[in-house]
């Protein structure tokens, strides 16, 4: 069974969400306020976040930011406030995914199993990446930089697992965002622009001259050992 923490202060929404989570064979965890959310989400309970950041106790991105914080898994953002400058905050706060409200149930359920079908999988046999800078362990699916561990995102990671995977080789922009995001988010080329950054300020020695995760202008991204 996946926990899943409903953050919003809208009860009628959550009433709703609530029902079809747990229709689905989830159990849900509510928050109605920012700083409950918090306290359970330091819990460790929940295994994925779904939230509406229009908290009137907190700032938005200061609440998404404040989640990235306290729990790894994964947060997906439901929001009336459709515009790209606040898709892009939102994500570089940490957020892993943004959907716009209204929203189709359906689609919202889909995202929430892949992301729990990509933070459950099972640890295979898979090589140790070793580049200037860093060290990848695509089993483990961890990430060291001069001897010490590196957190990422599920998200984060997941870009550079795709990169790391197809290493030398131009990965297109619709591809990985098809691979990390879904088909139906092929589009959304800020997330790229987000995370690629987020990235290189983590691992690069250099972020604003990366050695490692290279964007080709209008075509995609590369790994380079």
């Amino acid at each position: 069974m996946v926990t899943v923490l409903v953050v919003d202060h809208e009860p009628q929404a959550v009433h709703e969400l609530r029902d079809a989570l747990i229709g689905c064979g989830h159990d849900v965890l509510v928050a109605e306020d920012g700083e409950t959310a918090l306290d359970i989400a330091s819990s460790g309970k929940p295994d994925v976040v779904v939230l509406d950041p229009a908290m009137p106790d907190t700032d938005p991105v200061e609440l998404i930011a404040d989640l990235r914080e306290r729990t790894p898994v994964p947060v997906i953002v439901l929001s009336e406030r459709p515009e790209p400058t606040y898709k892009v905050s939102a994500l570089d706060a940490g957020a892993d995914d943004y959907v716009t409200k209204p929203f189709d149930l359906e689609e919202l359920l889909a995202r929430l199993r892949a992301f729990v079908r990509r933070a459950n999988a099972e640890v295979a046999r898979d090589p140790v990446v070793i580049a200037e800078a860093f060290t990848v362990d695509l089993g483990a699916k961890r990430v060291y930089r001069k001897g010490v561990e590196v957190h990422l995102t599920p998200n984060e990671w997941a870009v550079l697992e795709v990169l790391v995977r197809n290493s030398g080789r131009l990965v297109s922009h619709h591809r990985l965002l098809r691979e990390v995001w879904g088909p139906d988010r092929v589009g959304e080329l800020q997330y790229l622009r987000v995370y690629l950054a987020q990235l290189r300020r983590k691992l690069e020695d250099d972020p604003s001259r990366p050695r490692h995760l290279i964007t080709e202008p209008g075509l995609g991204h590369r790994f380079e050992l």
